[in-house]
C-alpha cells in the first residue's frame, strides 16, 4: 500500500491534471449528517470543490445538511428507515459494518469518506481511488473504550463490550481498504498511526473567516460554544467562574443541559442554539473563549480567534495546534504587546487549574493583539483547506495512475 508526500504549501506542476478535475465520476461519504458540526463544514468545504459529486451517508436529517448538499443527490443506508436511527445513531454500532457495506460505490473514479466513524469501511472499485479524511478513529472503540464502559451498567457494559470489541476488528481490518489517509490535526494523524498502523498527510479542516470583525469594545463575559456532551467538560467551565464570580455565557444545546443548569449559579448563562449573527456579535464582544475539551482538532478557538478573541484552553489535543498559547506561570510584569500569541493554556482538566489561569490572563489582558490573533486564525480559511486539498487529490491520482 503506497504513500506520498505532497508539499502542501507550494505550487506544483502536474503535467495535465488540473484543479477542476474534470470529468471524474466523484462520491462524497460522510457517517451521519444528525447535526451542523465540524465534519458536517469540512463535507461542506468538500462539496464546493465538486458541484456534481453524489452524497452516501448512513442516516439523514434533512434540517441539518450543510447549505451545499441541499440540493445534491444522496444517499442512504437501511437504518436511515427508522426514526430511532436518527435520534440515538450510536445505538446501532454492531450494524455499522453490515450498513456501510452495503452502499453501493461502484463506478466512481474518487470516493472521499468524511470518517469519524466506519465509512472508510466502504467498499470501491480497483481502479478507484479512496481518500479518507479521518477526524478521528472511533473514540469509543479506541482510546476512550474504558471511559466509556465506565459509565455504563453492568448489562449495558457487557452488551457494549461485545458490540464493540467485533467492530473494533472490523474498523482497523477496513482501514487497510484506503489508499491514502488525510488527518485532521497532528494528533490524530498519531492515533491513526497507533491504532490503524497507517500514515497520513495533516490537512486542518477550514473555518470561514470572510465575515468575521473585530469590535471596537468587550463586554465582562467569558464565552463558552459547542454542544452540551460530557467529553467537553463544560463542568470545568462552570464551576470555575463561580469560583471567582466571573460572569460565563454558554452557547449550544445537547444533553448534558439540564445536568449542567442545576451545577450553575447566577452568574451562569445558557442562551442555548442562536443564529449566526448573535454568535458572531458574542465571539467578538468576549473577554475570551473558555475551552476545556481534549479535542480531536476543535473549530471553535479558532471561530473565536478570528475575531481577535483570545482563547483560554486545556492544554492537550488539537488545541495545541490551533492556539499559539502560552503557559502559566507566565511574567506578569510590563506592558509589552504578547506579539504572536493568541491564548492561555491551563495544564489540568479541573476547575482550579483554569481559575487560576483565568486570573493569569486578567493581568495580562490588556497585552494580548487582536489583529494578530486574527491574522492566525485567517492560516485555517476554507480558502486554504480547498487549495490544499486539491493539491493532495491531484498528487494522489497521479500517484494512483502510475501505479
Amino acid at each position: 500500500m503506497s504513500t506520498i508526500t505532497v508539499p502542501i504549501d507550494e505550487p506544483r506542476s502536474l503535467g495535465s491534471k488540473t484543479s477542476s478535475f474534470d470529468g471524474l465520476r466523484v462520491a462524497i461519504v460522510h457517517h451521519w449528517f444528525v447535526s451542523m458540526a465540524g465534519g458536517e463544514r469540512v463535507v461542506n468545504a468538500i462539496a464546493g470543490m465538486f458541484p456534481a459529486a453524489d452524497i452516501f451517508t448512513l442516516v439523514l436529517d434533512k434540517r441539518k445538511l450543510p447549505p451545499r448538499l441541499r440540493d445534491r443527490k444522496i444517499t442512504t443506508s437501511f437504518l436511515d428507515r427508522t426514526l430511532l436511527a436518527r435520534r440515538a445513531h450510536r445505538h446501532f454500532l454492531p450494524f455499522y459494518p453490515l450498513a456501510v457495506e452495503m452502499l453501493d460505490l461502484s463506478g466512481y473514479d474518487l470516493v472521499i469518506t468524511s470518517d469519524s466513524g466506519p465509512m472508510k469501511g466502504v467498499v470501491t472499485d480497483l481502479e478507484s481511488t479512496h481518500i479518507c479524511y479521518c477526524h478521528s478513529p472511533m473514540r469509543y472503540l479506541w482510546d476512550a473504550h474504558s471511559a466509556y464502559l465506565r459509565e455504563m451498567s453492568p448489562l449495558v457494559r457487557a452488551l457494549f463490550g461485545l458490540a464493540s470489541h467485533y467492530v473494533r476488528n472490523w474498523d482497523y481490518s477496513a482501514a487497510q481498504r484506503v489508499d491514502y489517509f488525510l488527518a485532521n490535526s497532528n494528533y490524530v494523524a498519531g492515533r491513526i498511526q497507533k491504532y490503524y498502523r497507517r500514515e497520513s498527510t495533516v490537512i486542518h479542516p477550514p473555518i470561514i473567516t470572510d465575515g468575521s470583525f473585530l469590535a471596537n469594545t468587550h463586554e465582562d463575559y467569558y464565552l463558552a460554544v459547542g454542544r452540551l456532551v460530557p467529553y467537553k467538560r463544560t463542568d470545568i467551565l462552570i464551576d470555575a467562574c463561580q469560583l471567582l464570580g466571573r460572569k460565563l455565557v454558554i452557547i449550544g444545546d445537547g444533553p448534558e443541559l439540564k445536568h449542567l443548569q442545576k451545577r450553575a449559579g447566577q452568574n451562569i448563562q445558557f442562551v442555548g442554539e442562536v443564529d449566526e449573527q448573535t454568535l458572531k456579535n458574542s465571539y467578538a464582544h468576549c473577554r475570551a473563549l473558555l475551552f476545556a475539551a481534549d479535542e480531536d482538532f476543535g473549530m471553535v478557538p479558532l471561530e473565536a480567534q478570528s475575531y481577535g478573541r483570545p482563547v483560554i484552553a486545556y492544554g492537550k489535543g488539537g488545541s495545541l495546534e490551533t492556539v499559539a498559547g502560552i503557559y502559566p506561570p507566565i511574567d506578569l510584569d510590563g506592558d509589552a504587546p504578547l506579539n504572536g500569541v493568541t491564548g492561555m493554556f491551563f495544564q489540568e482538566q479541573t476547575p482550579a487549574s483554569l481559575a487560576q489561569t483565568l486570573l493569569n490572563f486578567e493581568a495580562i489582558e490588556r497585552r494580548f493583539v487582536p489583529e494578530q490573533i486574527q491574522s492566525h486564525a485567517r492560516n485555517f480559511d476554507e480558502s486554504v483547506f480547498v487549495e490544499r486539498l486539491g493539491k493532495f487529490i491531484e498528487c494522489a491520482l497521479t500517484d494512483k495512475e502510475n501505479g
